[in-house]
C-alpha cells in the first residue's frame, strides 16, 4: 500500500481515538456514496449526527490539513450525508466536522474543528 495511504489509515484511527475519548460513538467508517466517502459517522448526543472529514498530512509546509477540503469535497460529503440519513430513517441534525492532523516521525498536532463548514 502507498505510503500517503497508510498515513491516511493512521490518521483516522488517531481520528478515532480522539473521537471516544471525547465521549463520542463511532456510528460508521469509510462509508461510501456514489464518488463519496464519509471518514466517520459519530454521535454525541441523540439529536446530532457528526460527519467527520479526517486530513492527516506528513507536514504543513504547503498548508494546513483541513485547507484541504475543497467545496467539491464539501459538496460530495453532504450529499453522502444526506444519503445516510435517508437510509438509516435517521431523523437527527447533522454537523460536519474536520480532524487535521500532522504526524511525522517527530511530530503530532491533531486539531478537531467543530462545524467546521456550513452546507448551504
Amino acid at each position: 500500500m502507498a505510503e500517503h495511504n497508510e498515513l491516511g489509515k493512521e490518521g483516522e484511527q488517531i481520528a478515532v481515538n480522539l473521537l471516544l475519548k471525547k465521549g463520542y460513538k463511532i456510528i460508521d467508517r469509510n462509508w461510501r456514496f456514489l464518488k463519496a466517502e464519509i471518514d466517520i459517522i459519530a454521535q454525541k448526543d441523540l439529536d446530532t449526527l457528526v460527519i467527520v472529514e479526517v486530513k492527516t498530512r506528513s507536514n504543513s509546509f504547503i498548508g494546513n490539513p483541513e485547507e484541504f477540503v475543497t467545496p467539491k469535497k464539501i459538496k460530495l460529503l453532504v450529499k453522502a450525508a444526506n444519503e445516510y440519513v435517508i437510509s438509516k430513517k435517521f431523523d437527527v441534525e447533522v454537523r460536519f466536522d474536520i480532524i487535521a492532523i500532522v504526524k511525522n516521525s517527530k511530530y503530532l498536532d491533531v486539531k478537531h474543528l467543530e462545524d467546521a463548514f456550513y452546507f448551504f
